[in-house]
């Protein structure tokens, strides 16, 4: 893995910016972590740095803090917090509530921030009260290409407030995103009964809710160079129960009918997407106990996105 020409290899002088602290989550992938960590501690923003290990057994935060031992440059900057069990997008509720900055920005372990990025999306977010999360374009890496999911950031059809300072989205990608810490506490984080996989979604629905906007900012920008070391077929299995779930705990019954309908007809047939729907039905009591259909402002961005999903490259679990 190699960085971009305009990654700085150390800490550049100049006092940290109090406005950001960067959560990253990790599991079982030491080497991206130590990687990770390093381009986000020689950031010109100096931020610190709060890595969630969900119990990884590979000597991730060991590693970790072996390579970054006190008293050397960014040490004092970084914080390894070990969990007894893998939690899952979970995790990053525990970095956001031990922040004590006004926004966090998450990272994934093959995923980096830009230099500069984390500055601008504290200065729009200080400039504009109404927002609670910023996505930034993604680059895929090596080559830096846009991820296809850009161009559908780009051209959101979401409707919201004017003068936003970049496109309404309906939800956002948690690995390249920025979150108001108020914000996003205020609505409960990411919900514990999702754990990993499209986690997004509801909690994107509550913040609308609560009249929170959200939005994509072309000038901030997100590395992602996708670890090899990957669970996709549990991804795609929690991915299907966890849109079903979102769709059913917060969407008019209209509305989730047609969107159970797609997802039904365009997943892969197969033991994993059947294994998801299964998952999905055992939840029934709790979604009966727990849905609150959106109001209708909030609705309004999500019906929005039907043709959009519909239509997308990237919104699918193929």
């Amino acid at each position: 893995m190699s960085a971009p020409a305009t990654w700085p290899e150390e800490p550049l002088d100049g006092p940290p910016d109090a406005r950001v602290t960067v959560v990253v989550i990790t599991w079982q992938r030491r080497e991206e972590a130590l990687l990770a960590v390093r381009r986000l501690l020689a950031l010109p923003e100096r931020p610190r740095v709060v890595v969630l290990d969900n119990g990884s057994t590979d000597g991730t935060a060991a590693a970790l803090r072996a390579a970054h031992p006190r008293g050397t440059a960014g040490a004092d900057r970084l914080d390894v917090v070990v969990l007894p069990e893998n939690q899952g997008a979970v995790a990053r509720n525990t970095g956001v509530a031990t922040a004590s900055t006004p926004y966090v920005a998450f990272c994934d372990d093959d995923t980096w921030w830009e230099p500069g990025s984390l500055a601008r999306a504290a200065d729009v977010l200080d400039a504009d009260p109404r927002v609670a999360v910023l996505t930034a374009r993604i680059l895929v890496e090596p080559g830096s290409r846009e991820d296809d999911i850009v161009a559908e950031l780009r051209d959101s059809p979401v409707p919201g407030a004017p003068d936003l300072p970049g496109p309404a989205l309906g939800s956002f990608l948690a690995g390249a995103s920025v979150v108001r810490r108020d914000a996003f506490l205020g609505v409960g984080g990411f919900s514990r009964r999702l754990w990993l996989g499209g986690e997004e979604e509801l909690l994107a629905a509550d913040l609308a809710a609560a009249g929170w906007e959200l939005c994509y900012l072309e000038a901030l920008v997100v590395h992602h160079q996708a670890s090899v070391l990957r669970e996709s077929a549990l991804r795609r299995r929690h991915g299907v129960r966890n849109t079903l779930w979102f769709t059913w705990l917060r969407r008019p019954v209209p509305a989730a009918l047609r969107r159970t309908g797609f997802l039904l007809s365009s997943v892969p047939r197969d033991r994993v997407s059947a294994l998801g729907v299964l998952d999905a039905v055992r939840g029934l009591p709790w979604l009966v106990r727990e849905r609150r259909v959106l109001p209708p402002h909030a609705e309004a961005r999500f019906a929005s996105l039907e043709q959009a999903q519909r239509e997308s490259r990237s919104r699918h679990y193929g």
